[in-house]
């Protein structure tokens, strides 16, 4: 076919349909889609009669992972990701800084044409685990922790890695300096942060000012460039940016956007996420024939080729495992000593007391530094509180998900290496740099042992250590419940009101809305009378301060991000069905 805007779009629909086929034969064989869409590249492109032309890295770098990343933020437990920030950010980068330096030794002491400046550069290439290709261990039922660590680790260490990589770079150009690389990573960090958030931020009020869904969801899809695109221009790290919006937007798509904006965000960012991952695992395994003609190029011969680039490969994977195993070793210490330095009696007795200071019982504490009127003594009640309940709901979730070795283990082995990892080999300069077409292919080869192996016997190596989901009752059912109560507690009060209006000002029927409130300390039912449409406005009402009660539990730690995301769904859903059901009549 000559017509190449033809052939491109008989080639894209054609990898949708192999996208979604693949995942859904993914689903059914038990087996994560991602490595059967690799598999499938893989033959594909050793197909002879097949021409995949050479697909610029930036595609990637620019076009698929900022979406990606920030798709992963805004569903990104915050408070979980608040509890283990300091290993995350650890893992994130100082692992990513010395398994760099360390790979970017070993290269320069085995590849005769390779300097350490252009190891380093590799080791970058290599360090940082991949965002999307860790999604395959949130489907194995592990630790949810265990699953936040994995996730935020992913998010935030390719700009690490990214940094390290320009700089080794200017190295190769003769352009280094330790404290301009310093500055660089601060400066690349710090505009990410502050773009990231006012992007994140601006684009949320946009979006409820527009209102419709259909249109929210259009905003959305341009948030991660609008966060990339300025931050690369001013030298920070874009897909951190892209990040940073993400959080920003997740946690105030609960208190700006409607019931069905963030439905559709839901859905349609759902159908996004599935073929972005999928084509870029599909093109990982496309791309191995091209990257490996070059390398033969480069070195001149097949099997020299293979040979070097191989035994490279797996010595530079076992390297990485074993920095990461040491350094994961010395999280899982520090974090049992975390949990052990928490006096839990301590934070009752002073809890205990602040109820008694509540209640009168026990007067409010004067001295120095102390508040003296009464608006100023409550706020300062208000805090404590806020500060105690979140250490002891800190507490029970150290000790409700410990991490110990095993997950431990979970950790070392789920942290795959992926598509970044051949992307951001394919940015290495073509000048200054020898045999870099087998610096590419040994990249290549360690994303994809990395990923087949590590991926297919992760399901094998949760087994054995006896973290698989059992199906037994989710830990998260009795949470729920709680969650549930407290937010009937709170329809009952908003129901209490003498000032509760239907939509045209006028009152409520008493009995109703005292039937509606009894309702409500009770289990749901299906009940129908003849006071259905005020029965539907008081049901909205209840959402409403549910939704309110929500937003505020949501701040204190009590609740996991999983059980709060579960409760705002189930509201979103019935609020939107009673709207429809309220047209209709």
């Amino acid at each position: 076919m000559e017509d190449p805007l033809m052939l491109g779009l008989i080639i894209a629909v054609a990898g949708v349909i192999v996208i979604v086929v693949i995942n859904t034969l993914a689903q059914r064989l038990g087996v994560a889609g991602p490595l059967l869409l690799v598999a499938v590249g893989l033959v594909i492109s050793a197909l002879p009669f097949v021409d995949i032309p050479p697909i610029p890295p930036e595609w990637i770098l620019v076009g698929v992972l900022p979406p990606l990343l920030y798709s992963a933020a805004v569903k990104l437990p915050a408070i979980e990701f608040r509890r283990d920030f300091s290993p995350i950010a650890g893992m994130a980068v100082i692992l990513v800084l010395v398994s760099a330096l360390v790979l970017g030794v070993f290269f320069w002491l085995v590849i005769p044409s390779v300097t350490l400046p252009v190891g380093i550069a590799l080791g970058a290439i290599l360090s940082p685990t991949d965002a999307v290709a860790t999604s395959i261990a949130k489907r194995l039922g592990i630790s949810p922790r265990v699953v936040t660590m994995l996730e935020g680790e992913s998010l935030l260490n390719d700009a690490t890695a990214l940094v390290l990589l320009r700089t080794a770079v200017a190295a190769i150009a003769g352009g280094f300096s330790v404290w301009g690389a310093i500055g660089t990573f601060a400066w690349g960090v710090i505009a990410a942060l502050i773009v990231g958030a006012v992007v994140g931020w601006v684009v949320l009020l946009l979006r409820e000012w527009i209102g419709g869904a259909a249109a929210n969801t259009a905003i959305s899809f341009c948030a991660p460039f609008l966060a990339y695109l300025p931050t690369e221009h001013l030298g920070g790290s874009g897909l951190v940016a892209a990040v940073v919006a993400g959080i920003v937007a997740g946690q105030g798509a609960r208190r700006r956007l409607l019931p069905e904006q963030r439905l559709s965000d839901n859905l349609n960012w759902r159908t996004i996420e599935q073929v972005l991952e999928g084509a870029v695992f599909l093109v990982m395994g496309l791309e191995l024939r091209d990257i490996l003609e070059q390398t033969i190029a480069d070195v001149g011969s097949f099997g020299l080729a293979v040979w070097q680039g191989l035994w490279l490969a797996l010595v530079a994977l076992a390297i990485v495992l074993l920095v990461r195993t040491a350094y994961v070793s010395i999280v899982v210490w520090g974090q049992s000593r975390r949990a052990g330095r928490i006096d839990r009696g301590r934070l009752e007795h002073f809890s205990e007391r602040l109820d008694a200071i509540e209640d009168g019982s026990v007067p409010f504490p004067e001295g120095p530094g102390m508040p003296s009127d009464s608006a100023r003594q409550q706020r300062r009640m208000e805090s404590m509180r806020s500060r105690v309940d979140r250490m002891l709901a800190d507490f029970d979730y150290y000790q409700a998900q410990p991490v110990g070795w095993r997950n431990g283990t979970i950790l070392v082995w789920a942290g795959m290496r992926g598509v970044v990892t051949l992307a951001a080999a394919q940015t290495l300069p073509r000048e200054g740099i020898e045999h870099r077409a087998l610096l590419v292919f040994i990249a290549f080869l360690v994303a994809l042992i990395s990923l087949m192996l590590q991926g297919f016997t992760l399901p094998w190596v949760v087994r054995i250590l006896g973290l698989a989901n059992t199906g037994e009752e989710s830990p998260l059912a009795g949470e729920k419940a709680r969650l549930d109560a407290d937010l009937r507690a709170a329809s009952a009060q908003a129901l209490s009101s003498t000032e509760l209006r239907k939509h045209d000002g006028t009152p409520f029927t008493p009995r109703l809305t005292e039937r509606m409130r009894e309702q409500m300390s009770a289990p749901p039912d299906d009940d129908r009378s003849s006071y259905a449409r005020e029965m539907l406005e008081l049901r909205l009402i209840s959402i409403t301060a549910m939704r309110r009660s929500l937003a505020t539990l949501s701040h204190g730690g009590t609740y996991s991000s999983a059980t709060l995301r579960h409760a705002l769904a189930e509201l979103d859903a019935d609020e939107m069905s009673l709207r429809l059901r309220l047209e209709d009549e």
